[in-house]
């Protein structure tokens, strides 16, 4: 798939430093819209932040009326919570320190409804003791494994029901309701991974069923990332929360994999030429402390002046491209890299350049880049 980014004045471009992240903000605002219509109301939204770390992108949800936010640090949820976000979910089992620390997230900011997932009685006991302790009630999700095998417990497990309904019973819990994530389900076509999720639901009603007749309430299912977030849309179950994340900035992998999500690249890496060390080649300066060296070597961004060179170097500070188009370029040429997994790509930037009508707007700090905010 070819991908186009929108203009940044040559001008302003040529003043942006390299390695340097860039958003542009039209298409922010876009996929966020896009967003919203898929989920066709903001109350079945629960965003994922991971993908932006961005408290300017958070105000700019809760001025659309998404107060339901994910997260996957505890920083992350302290973002959210400053940018106005009423209902936080730590999507990430709490154990050790991290117990704490949520529990005193949650006495920080009362006004803000906070859960977490937890799979296990023992993490579970000692949240609860510290909850009770401090005087605060935190949401337990059951993280409900429908085979990605990552954590949770699957819907069969002896003492599935048992582990949710011990959440009602223990002071300074409530339950919250089972969080059903399943990024394996990657199927390139639409209803190849809408017949996946179809068959694996059932496992998640019939658990609920079970889980409500122990007595222990289950008012929301989280469900699902960017990839299934269309199938989770396009069911009826009014406990369903979608929880995509990606969508927001988009990126090259997910462009190329998923071509039914209607969605654009709104991020991309500044990057300039410095060096031309053969006549085919070209070094950038974007090495893999500015862009996830996560995917696999030779496929970690796309560039729109140079779609098909080979990504052949990439070390910590370089970027080494193989390609007939390398005598149009020399050291000091400014282009663009999208990145082909942004999530990680936006925690390597503590600040971004916002582009609009072509120039930089403003400057948004990336906020949770780091563990710790204040807590």
């Amino acid at each position: 798939m070819t991908f186009t980014l929108p203009v940044i004045s040559s001008s302003e471009l040529s003043e942006l430093r390299s390695p340097s992240m860039v958003i542009f903000k039209e298409r922010l605002l876009s996929n966020m819209d896009g967003m919203l219509a898929m989920a066709k109301s903001p109350s079945r939204l629960r965003p994922h932040c991971k993908t932006h770390k961005m408290e300017q992108v958070i105000r700019l949800w809760v001025q659309r009326g998404v107060t339901k936010h994910k997260a996957a640090t505890i920083a992350e949820c302290e973002m959210l919570a400053n940018a106005g976000a009423t209902d936080v979910l730590f999507a990430y089992n709490p154990v050790g320190p991290n117990i704490a620390r949520i529990v005193a997230l949650a006495a920080k900011f009362p006004t803000c409804s906070f859960s977490v997932t937890n799979d296990h009685e023992r993490p579970l006991r000692e949240l609860s003791a510290a909850a009770s302790a401090a005087g605060v009630a935190i949401g337990v999700m059951l993280d409900v494994n429908v085979g990605m095998d990552r954590t949770g417990i699957t819907p069969e497990t002896p003492g599935a029901v048992e582990l949710y309904a011990l959440t009602a019973k223990l002071p300074g819990l409530r339950p919250a309701g089972f969080h059903v994530y399943d990024g394996h389900q990657r199927q390139l076509n639409l209803e190849e991974r809408k017949t996946a999720v179809a068959q694996q639901w059932p496992r998640v009603t019939e658990l609920r069923s079970k889980c409500e007749v122990a007595g222990a309430k289950v008012p929301a299912l989280a469900c699902g990332g960017t990839p299934t977030f269309p199938c989770y849309a396009a069911m009826s179950d009014p406990s369903i929360e979608l929880c995509p994340g990606t969508c927001v900035f988009h990126d090259a992998g997910y462009g190329t994999n998923f071509p039914d999500l209607p969605f654009l690249p709104a991020a991309a890496i500044v990057t300039r030429v410095i060096s031309r060390p053969a006549a085919d080649r070209v070094t950038l300066d974007i090495g893999n402390k500015a862009v996830a060296a996560d995917p696999p070597r030779g496929s970690r961004m796309f560039i729109p002046e140079l779609p098909t060179a080979v990504q052949e170097i990439h070390s910590e500070e370089h970027m080494g491209l193989v390609t007939p188009d390398a005598d149009r370029f020399q050291p000091g040429d400014v282009m663009l890299a999208i990145p082909m997994h942004v999530c990680p790509t936006s925690a390597l930037y503590d600040k971004v350049a916002v582009i609009e009508n072509g120039g930089v707007a403003e400057y948004w700090d990336v906020t949770s880049r780091n563990r710790k905010l204040t807590i």
